[in-house]
């Protein structure tokens, strides 16, 4: 649901300053110059919010909202009034009628977001609709722990990514930071002392920046009871200590919806490669195999047919990695697209262990492989495989 925001004032500065503010929201900005204006637009949109000025020529905040809460179609319209410094009172004695905020003239557009936010429930517009945040894109994570060792574990596990850890020992530091800097995924440990990672988990759902940010609960194994109290609140996801760098690195990808492809495919040279890391768990190999059609297609369409199936940094073979690979040479059978593999003695050596992989041919590099391709025929090529 679109949300729409009424503001009602006769400076067109301050109109402009609202529909600034709330640019990064998906939320409609609806304008009115004075009471009449307001009312008529009131009455044809029904806005969620009326943002509405004390002082305007032709009819004033205070008429206005009168004749708001008098109309049994637009009575029910919160109403946030606008006032300067020496109006505050005003507002005050006129709150009885029905004022469900105010907010003193000049304000920043974080504390209007802020008030309003309480009311309506304001979504951050997608930074990018049609594009994917990739998994090499910075992003600032924040960690709210009061155990050093835990920070400098997540800090040091996460260094090969682009994320910044950010690390507070308090509640008061958290807010701090979030109101500063809005972090992309927090973390919280459960055993900060008298329930503070929960308080602060309501505390960040209430705030307008934070309320759709990913909110991860650290917590120790055994500590059954925390983590269903923890689940049940609805922290995003539970990481559990001691902590599996290589499980949170997934689960924070998950959380924030980054495209994880590149990790394993890209094209180069004209030629898409697929690359296997070191350790290929059911993790790495689920999120491959899930990727590994559309990027094959994509492949297609931008006009390259030739694949290269890297697997030189693995430590050894098995039969999920195995199966992937057969699903690989499948699809480039399937698209007409020519492929040769690379490996290392160690997998060389264990391919021929098996019956299935034990005509597999490997180059020693990328770049061989790669110039292979101009020079072996699709059927041959078929053939050995």
């Amino acid at each position: 649901m679109r949300y729409k925001i009424l503001t009602v004032d006769d400076s067109k500065t301050v109109r402009i300053i609202v529909k600034k503010a709330f640019k990064g929201y998906d939320c409609e900005i609806l304008e009115a110059g004075n009471g009449v204006e307001g009312l008529a637009v009131a009455s044809k949109e029904t806005p969620d919010i009326i943002l509405l000025d004390v002082t305007m020529p032709v009819m004033d905040g205070v008429e206005m909202l009168t004749k708001l809460k008098s109309d049994a179609t637009l009575k029910g319209i919160p109403v946030m009034m606008l006032t300067a410094e020496g109006g505050r009172d005003h507002v005050l004695k006129i709150a009885k009628i029905g004022v469900r905020d105010y907010l003193v003239k000049p304000f920043k557009e974080d504390v209007l977001i802020e008030k309003v936010g309480r009311v309506i429930d304001l979504k951050p517009l997608s930074e990018a609709p049609s594009k994917t945040k990739s998994i090499f894109d910075p992003a600032e994570l924040l960690v709210v722990e009061d155990k050093p060792a835990i920070i400098q574990q997540i800090t040091e596990g996460l260094k090969h990514t682009p994320w910044k850890v950010h690390g507070v020992a308090t509640q008061g530091e958290a807010i701090d930071f979030c109101t500063r800097t809005p972090p992309d995924l927090v973390m919280v440990s459960l055993s900060l002392p008298e329930e503070t990672a929960f308080t602060l988990f309501r505390l960040l759902r209430t705030n307008v920046k934070t309320k759709y940010t990913p909110i991860f609960a650290l917590v120790v194994k055994t500590e059954t009871t925390q983590q269903q109290q923890a689940q049940t609140v609805g922290f995003s996801a539970l990481v559990t200590k001691p902590i599996d760098v290589g499980d949170l690195e997934t689960k924070i990808a998950k959380a924030m919806n980054l495209d994880t492809s590149q990790r394993y495919y890209a094209i180069e040279a004209e030629t898409l490669i697929m690359r296997l890391p070191e350790n290929c768990g059911p993790t790495v190999l689920a999120e491959a195999a899930n990727y590994l059609k559309p990027k094959f297609a994509d492949a297609v369409d931008a006009g390259h047919n030739k694949v290269v199936i890297d697997i030189h940094l693995l430590k050894s073979l098995h039969m999920g990695v195995i199966k992937l690979l057969f699903q690989a040479m499948q699809n480039c059978r399937d698209l007409g697209l020519q492929f040769a593999l690379v490996g290392n003695p160690q997998i060389v050596a264990e391919c021929k262990g098996f019956e299935d992989t034990r005509g597999w041919n490997f180059f020693d590099s990328v770049d061989e492989a790669r110039a292979s391709l101009g020079k072996v025929p699709q059927a041959e090529q078929l053939a050995s495989t």
